[in-house]
């Protein structure tokens, strides 16, 4: 079962004390509502799905929703049948305390950033699936980010955007084909406020462009102790089409686009003067926000009286930028009529031509032919860059050497910082209390000390796989409620609707595969021999299934196609029940499929997946990775603790890579992973696969986790930005 559905009560807990009043414990839920901190912690989750279940998650998990459906008199007749009154006060004052706190890594690690805090800027931010301001890999990984710079207290603040309707809901038509819809987000129902300057006032920023100014106001949610600032373009005062500017996330043209940047990195940098914060140092968690960087160098330049080339080595030395796709698609690209409109005042005010912009985002800056590149930006404008994996780092070394043609390759200032996951967010809730039982104590302050996690093998092997089977189930029963809704919203068949709620079997190997579907994720890579895929999937000793997830940008017609290809093999007799795909893949979705899967898929075309975080979730819980050696799983994967796809090479014909991948994707299936899954003891349990599940776990949880990589970033990319303890990137 996944941490949002259980809940056990307890035991019976004592009446509320005297002066208890139904507005204090009404008050006391809504306050910790308001700060995010409650999405990782499965206790006040727990919490909230008991006042009513039903509701909790037709709500999609939103306790703001929820609680607004209650009067303080109904909430305290539920506490009182449910004898949850020493459970909210418990859960209140863990918050009260942990904000209060300052924990000791910060204390003795975070140095000069307690008077210079970073400022954090990324496009999107997915924290929780009831916030809807992310679409995938890079959103989550910012949100798994901030919340680990909560915990270990680094001086942390996030900027990035409103999103009213979010990244688009998916849903399959009758033909499999995606269809996406927008819809409107109630700000009522979210965790934010108006962010207040001096005085209290709320605070706005304006943006001058050729075309007239645009407006922005702010919002501040609470994520733990970071704070997040999202600035929002629905403004009086805006033109129409302006006031759409921030309503959803990667659409429009490139207009838009720019528009969204210019708001996100000159409106960021300006909200924060408006807030009175300084920040110490600015991480560009990607080339969207790199205007930041412009606009903090006119800042010194007014403030300071310095001249542009002083300014602008003074904002680079402080700049970290992280790039994460070796994907050329994913850098954005505008050309100079664009930059010159919406830049051009910012432009005159630093002082500078329409040329020496340009050539800011241009690898050959006298190139009149080149656009301008935000990741050229990015990279010209910081001294300390990172890519996400070790291999990311080689690639993107590689990928931008021309921007150095005087230094060697290995030389370049491209580091690698390789990303982690937020252990509390990912980690399933009947997981945790078995890790409870046989980590140390303070396990959960502790959990990048390998020793920790060596604890994994003290656990009967038995109740290991209880746990796993468990979440299983549980997983399978969410597929079945998915699965049969889409085929009712779809009209089919009362036949076909019962049959959908008896697909998958929780004894059969059970294979997930979730991502954005980019063709070079190569989500038919296990499809390329049906006949062989038939066979494999109704062995009638050793049975495979596959449940698929994943959504296509709009605009991506082939991964639309392979998602109706999928989608589609449902009327295949042969994969009938076997085969199954989840529509509208968020981080509910993937919390399901990575606490409940036995085999994590993942087979990108090397070396385009720059890191893949998802497979990290996967190994928290107990599944194992099968995997291309890409990404993470190129440094990961050490024979023992999952299964390779492949020798870690790629052919220069595409086609032949694909081939080859494919043909060693059968082979490993066919050879090691489902032999060894079926490999029973006298108690029918799979030995050798459970000690490959511990094998995982102890030598992957506390490498790929969001704590070590936020340390990581304080030791080797913000402490030396700040002007603190130096490190050198480039040997992470």
């Amino acid at each position: 079962m996944s941490q949002i559905e259980t809940a056990p009560i307890g035991a019976p807990q004592p009446s509320p004390e005297i002066g208890y009043t139904a507005e204090t414990l009404y008050d006391k839920c809504i306050a910790m509502a308001r700060n995010l901190w409650w999405s990782w912690h499965p206790e006040v989750i727990n919490l909230y799905r008991d006042l009513d279940p039903i509701r909790w998650r037709q709500l999609d998990h939103n306790p703001i929703a929820l609680l607004s459906e209650f009067t303080p008199e109904r909430l305290e007749m539920r506490a009182a049948e449910l004898v949850l009154y020493s459970r909210i006060n418990h859960a209140y004052r863990r918050l009260k305390e942990y904000m209060a706190e300052v924990p000791l890594w910060a204390k003795t690690h975070t140095g000069v950033l307690g008077s210079k805090p970073v400022a954090y800027f990324s496009l999107e931010f997915g924290v929780h699936e009831s916030v809807p301001v992310y679409s995938g890999g890079l959103g989550v990984l910012s949100g798994d980010h901030i919340k680990s710079a909560s915990a270990l207290g680094v001086p942390l603040v996030a900027i990035g955007l409103f999103y009213d309707q979010g990244y688009f809901k998916q849903h399959l038509d009758e033909e499999g084909y995606q269809q996406e819809e927008y819809l409107d987000t109630k700000v009522e129902n979210l965790p934010m406020e108006p962010a207040r300057g001096r005085g209290g006032k709320p605070i706005s920023v304006e943006i001058p462009t050729r075309t007239g100014n645009v407006l922005a106001k702010v919002w501040l949610m609470r994520v733990g102790r970071v704070r997040l600032y999202l600035l929002d373009s629905d403004v009086p005062g805006n033109s129409p089409e302006d006031r759409e500017l921030t309503s959803r996330l990667y659409g429009g043209d490139n207009r838009t686009r720019i528009r969204q940047e210019l708001v996100a990195g000159v409106g960021g940098v300006r909200a924060l003067r408006a807030l009175g914060i300084s920040p110490g140092v600015y991480h560009l968690n990607e080339g969207h926000s790199g205007f930041a960087t412009l606009e903090a160098i006119r800042e010194r330049m007014k403030e300071d009286g310095m001249a542009f080339d002083d300014a602008l080595r003074d904002v680079a030395q402080r700049t970290v930028f992280t790039t994460h796709t070796p994907v050329p698609a994913g850098h954005d690209r505008f050309d100079g009529a664009l930059i010159e409109e919406h830049l051009g005042p910012l432009r005159e005010e630093l002082g500078i031509s329409d040329q020496q912009l340009m050539g800011l985002g241009r690898v050959e800056p006298q190139n009149e032919q080149e656009t301008f590149c935000m990741t050229v930006l990015g990279l010209k404008l910081s001294r300390r860059a990172n890519a996400v994996s070790n291999l990311h780092g080689h690639i993107s070394r590689r990928m931008w050497a021309h921007l150095w043609p005087w230094r060697v390759e290995e030389e370049i200032p491209i580091g690698h910082i390789t990303n982690g996951v937020h252990i509390q967010s990912w980690l399933a809730w009947q997981m945790q209390l078995l890790y409870d039982r046989y980590f140390p104590a303070d396990w959960m302050q502790r959990m990048g000390e390998p020793e920790v996690w060596q604890e994994i093998h003290k656990i009967d092997p038995g109740e290991l796989w209880e746990t796993h089977y468990a979440l299983k189930n549980l997983l399978l029963a969410f597929v079945r409620r998915r699965v049969s809704r889409q085929c009712r919203r779809r009209g089919e068949s009362d036949e076909a609707v019962e049959a959908a709620r008896n697909i998958l079997d929780p004894n059969i190997l059970t294979l997930g595969f979730g991502r954005r579907f980019a063709t070079y994720k190569r989500a038919d890579l296990i499809l390329r021999d049906l006949d062989w895929l038939a066979q494999v999937i109704n062995d009638p000793d050793c049975p495979m299934q596959v449940i698929f997830a994943g959504k296509a940008h709009p605009r991506d017609e082939p991964g639309k196609q392979l998602i109706k290809k999928i989608a589609n093999l449902r009327h295949d007799a042969r994969f009938a029940g076997r085969i199954a795909f989840v529509e509208d893949y968020d981080i509910n979705v993937c919390r399901h499929l990575i606490q409940g899967v036995d085999v994590w898929l993942n087979n990108p075309r090397r070396p385009l997946e720059a890191s893949g975080t998802s497979g990290q979730k996967a190994v928290l819980n107990g599944a194992l990775n099968l995997s291309v050696l890409d990404g993470w799983w190129a440094e990961a994967y050490d024979g023992a603790n999952g299964f390779a796809i492949g020798q870690g090479t790629q052919h220069v014909d595409q086609h032949l890579t694909d081939e080859r991948d494919g043909d060693d994707l059968q082979r490993v299936l066919e050879q090691h992973v489902i032999p060894l899954y079926y490999d029973r003891d006298v108690d029918g349990f799979p030995r050798h696969w459970i000690a490959r599940m511990m094998n995982s776990i102890s030598s992957l949880g506390w490498r790929f986790s969001a704590h070590r990589m936020v340390a990581d970033y304080v030791h080797y990319a913000y402490l030396p930005a700040s002007g603190g303890l130096s490190s050198d990137m480039s040997v992470r």
